[in-house]
């Protein structure tokens, strides 16, 4: 059976430099059995109510601006999985999870980018669920937990977002060796409390981690990680570091 993963996508440049994490990515896809699909929560869709694509060939979308022009070349062109879509949507519904199917959205970077360095054929059927950001951990948890059985049908869930994002505060000219010290503690906080498997204190983040909201101003990046664990079971560090002295970069798995 496939894990459910907590990707940190970081930059959208990371598909031009994947630094350590395109290694890591890689290593990973190529652990795991091959997926008939992908399910990505990403950071980038937010959004009042659950939505799922349900297009037949996503748009690759450059949702980004100030990069270079090679940037915006990249194309990520996966075919979407409009039945699987209105199949996840029945599920989510019977869950008392209401969901709309959307026949337009393309692929956001926070779902092409971190794909195109597991599964770079883009050969592999991909769908997005969007991220109602304004309900915070909980709900996210609740959606991870009745989407968790699609991970014994050979779909690989992935929430795509960041364990730690305050762009205002990170070093652009930081080498990878450069950690600050109040983006590492909120991240070994947050593993203490995954290995400790805390719910409560989990759910509760923003009230008890140090420097909760100084690494998350807004919840969209850290709430993809509530998902993936939802999904899934046993947690481990399938990655970790940062770049740009605060932006972590931490890959995990749910067995």
């Amino acid at each position: 059976m496939l894990p459910s993963l907590f990707i940190s996508h970081g930059s959208p440049m990371l598909a031009l430099e994947p630094g350590a994490s395109g290694p890591a990515l890689a290593k990973l896809a190529a652990e795991l059995p091959r997926p008939k699909t992908v399910l990505v929560v990403s950071a980038h869709w937010e959004s009042q109510h659950l939505l799922l694509t349900a297009g037949e060939q996503p748009q690759t979308w450059h949702d980004f601006g100030g990069f270079p022009a090679r940037l915006y070349a990249l194309q990520y062109p996966a075919p979407g999985a409009p039945q699987l879509a209105g199949d996840i949507a029945r599920q989510l519904n019977e869950a008392g999870l209401p969901a709309e199917l959307d026949t337009q959205r393309p692929f956001d970077h926070g779902a092409w980018v971190p794909l195109s360095l597991m599964y770079p054929h883009a050969d592999i059927p991909v769908l997005q669920l969007s991220l109602p950001s304004h309900a915070g951990p909980e709900l996210q948890t609740r959606i991870g937990r009745a989407l968790a059985s699609l991970r014994e049908q050979g779909i690989l869930l992935i929430g795509s977002g960041s364990i730690t994002h305050n762009l205002g505060e990170l070093n652009w000219r930081a080498g990878p060796d450069v950690i600050t010290p109040w983006a590492k503690e909120f991240r070994d906080w947050v593993v203490e409390k995954l290995e400790a498997n805390d719910e409560q204190a989990l759910h509760q983040y923003r009230r008890l981690a140090p420097n909760a909201v100084r690494n998350h101003p807004s919840e969209e990046h850290l709430l993809p990680l509530f998902f993936a664990r939802g999904a899934g079971g046993t947690f481990s560090v399938a990655h970790s570091g940062f770049t740009y002295g605060a932006l972590g970069m931490d890959i995990y798995r749910f067995d």
